[in-house]
This record gives C-alpha cells, structure tokens and sequence, in this order.
C-alpha cells in the first residue's frame, strides 16, 4: 500500500481579545446577513455572553432568533431539534454562544439545513455512517467559546451521543470549520471549577494525543486530495501548536481552576484550547478520545459536579482523561521520543530518561497535572478539585463508578 505524501493544514480564523465579542453584529452586517440564528444552551442563555451578543446584533441592524435549547453532550435528537428549528426560517447565518456541545450543534445544523442529506446517517463517521464528503461550502457560522477545553471554534468535527447505539460518534469534514471563532476572555469568568477543571483536561489529552498520532506518512495514500480526511495524522504544523498547548496547560491549569478571578490563567486557557484544536483538528486524536466514548455513552444516573443538565451525564474532559495514564504507558512503545517530549513540555525533567521509561513519566506527569501541593502555586493551596485527585477517584469519580453508574 502506497504511504501518503502530504498534509493539508485547515484552520479556522480566530479573533482573540477581552470584549471582542461585541464585534460580531458588525462582522454578520458587513457579510449581509439578513436572518441570523444564535444557538445556546439553557444555561449560557442566562449569561452575559448571550445578552452581549444580541445587543451587538440589534446594534448593527441584523435581524436574529435565538435557540435556547442545546443539550449539553449533544445528541443525535437534540441535533434533530435544533435542525427542525433551523429550517423553519430562512437563516442564512448562525452564532453559537457555549462550550462545544453548542458549537458542534451549530455545525450540525449549518450542515443539515444547508446540504441536506437523504438519511441523518449519510454524513456521520463509519462505520455507523457513510462519512459522504460535504459537497459544497456551508453558510457564515460564528464560534463564541464560553468554556477553555473543546477548541471547536477551530475543528472540523462535530460529536454526538447516537441515542440507539447508546453510543458516540460523529461527522468530520473540513467545511464544518466555523468561519470565525472570537477568543474572548470575558466569556470564561462564570465557569464553576469543576467545568473548568473538564475542559482544560480535554486540552491537555487533545494536545497530548496529537503529537503522539500517527505520523501523516505512515496513513495510506488517497485516491485524490479531496478523499485525505481532516484527521492526517501527526505532522510538523500540528506538532507546533500542539507542544505551545501542553506548555500553557502545565503553567494556567491550575491557576484558572482555583480562581475564577486570575485573568491572566483564564485567557491564556482559552488561547491553549485554540492551540490544541489547532493541532488535533488536523492530526487527529486516538485511543483516550475513542475509549471516552463508551464511558460516557453507558453512563445511566451520575450527575456531574458543576454542570446544569436535565440529564446524566460525564462531562467529556473528564471521560477522555481517565484512561489517559493506561494509554500512554501503552503507546509510548510506538514512540518514546515523542511521549518523552510531551512530558518535559509539561513540566517533567527527562534528563537521561530511557526509552523504556518514557510511557511511565508521561502517565505520572498527566497524573499529577494539578495535584495540590506539586504542580500548583502557592496561591492554589486551597484548591477544592484537581485532575491528580480526579485520577485517585477521591473528589469525583473512578472509571469502575463511571460505568457503574
């Protein structure tokens, strides 16, 4: 089998920078929308980001709607709803306002009303679906993140829980990158800790996972350009933003899990999902990401600590990273180099590390990430939550007591 011979980098543009959120109305008139709809969940609805982006839009003259009713971990009926909604109306643009379930219910939703398919199965990933390529542009769609984790402002993947299947999966293709994600710092100072603390972890595994993927020359050949799939592989553009994402980790996690009000942690979070989505958005992830899905697709009563659902759920950061520690002693073997980079970009001294050694150092260091008292600053002493004690299952969960329940 002939090895493929490129990588094809697809990024979306971001704007970063405190209140930039009030720019949005200006960018949809200069585009000429005349029909917008925002999309957000129950919660965020409440919040000021929702509220400042409706004033911008009523600033600028743009006509809108809003849907209010995203479920967090979205599902292929909460798509469907949003979808019934969507195609009630002309809309000829979309907003989305949230974390990424309300980012990726925007994608399915650009997608759905603007080339619909003949079945809801035809776009999504196989082998539960066709995974058909998207055959043409898709509208304006605007990506405010309120959350510092997913980076699907930047991402051509949109997941869902497949409530038949009791499964996840989901839809990739470059088209579904929004045309604009604006990074702004404001619209992450109401998350609790315990979201913060999910999402930044679901950074660290997207950061980690893409730079110890397999490398895009080892991936068959496509037939043509068009079939090379928005998950290549690792390559030496996603390296960059993947290893500057483990660096910020390391520095801001903690910080911006212990105190709401530390600026400086919380905008440079957000900038690390940005960075991550950057690189996994193109190398693609691999085992944490496939084995959260069935963590979170069994799960049957445990309600999460920190988030508003009327529904059970384990918050995806939180699924993905509790076998992380097993894959990488696991993977490490394919790569020692890598995984012992990854490590030191975290903070561990490798200083005469042996290859056989590498998967060990790289679990601990991912194990520790947050631990009171190793990682964290003498202002973080206090700190209620951690991903070391996640890990131990003392203030949260176990992997048995998430499938348990």
């Amino acid at each position: 089998m002939s090895k493929d011979i490129a990588f094809e980098m697809a990024v979306s543009s971001v704007r970063y920078g405190i209140g930039v959120t009030r720019e949005v109305g200006m960018d949809l008139a200069e585009l000429g929308a005349r029909l917008v709809l925002v999309l957000t969940d129950p919660t965020v609805c409440a919040l000021a980001p929702v509220q400042t982006v409706l004033e911008s839009l009523e600033r600028s003259g743009v006509p809108f709607a809003l849907y209010d009713r995203v479920r967090v971990e979205p599902s292929d009926e909460s798509f469907l709803d949003a979808i019934a909604f969507a195609r009630a109306r002309p809309f000829d643009a979309f907003v989305a306002v949230g974390g990424g379930s309300t980012i990726d219910t925007a994608k399915a939703v650009n997608l759905y009303t603007t080339c619909p398919p003949a079945d809801f199965l035809d776009y999504v990933n196989p082998p539960i679906g066709k995974g058909l390529p998207v055959p043409g542009p898709l509208k304006p769609l605007m990506a405010i993140p309120t959350t510092a984790g997913t980076g699907s402002e930047t991402t051509g993947v949109t997941i869902f829980d497949l409530k038949k299947m009791r499964a996840k999966t989901g839809i990739a293709n470059r088209r579904l990158k929004p045309t604009l994600g604006y990074l702004d710092p404001d619209n992450t100072r109401t998350m609790p800790p315990q979201v913060a603390a999910s999402t930044g972890l679901d950074i660290l595994s997207h950061a980690i996972e893409s730079f110890t993927a397999m490398p895009f020359t080892d991936r068959p050949l496509p037939e043509r350009p068009a079939l090379r799939p928005a998950y290549q592989g690792s390559n030496p553009i996603s390296d960059i933003w993947s290893m500057q994402a483990l660096r910020m980790v390391a520095k801001f996690l903690v910080r911006a899990v212990d105190d709401a009000s530390d600026d400086e942690a919380r905008a440079n979070m957000l900038l690390a999902s940005s960075y991550a989505g950057v690189g996994f958005g193109n190398a693609g992830v691999h085992l944490p990401h496939g084995m959260s899905y069935p963590v979170s697709g069994n799960v049957k009563s445990y309600r999460a600590p920190g988030y508003v659902t009327d529904h059970p759920l384990v918050p995806h950061g939180i699924s993905v990273i509790l076998n992380a520690p097993a894959v990488f002693r696991f993977t490490a073997s394919a790569n020692p180099g890598r995984h012992l980079q990854a490590a030191e970009a975290l903070g561990a001294d490798v200083t005469g590390a042996r290859a056989e050694d590498a998967g060990k150092i790289l679990a601990d260091r991912s194990y520790r990430l947050g631990r009171p008292g190793r990682m964290s600053s003498p202002r973080c002493s206090k700190m209620r939550w951690s991903a070391g004690s996640l890990l131990r299952g003392h203030s949260y969960l176990s992997p048995l007591e998430t499938l348990k329940n």
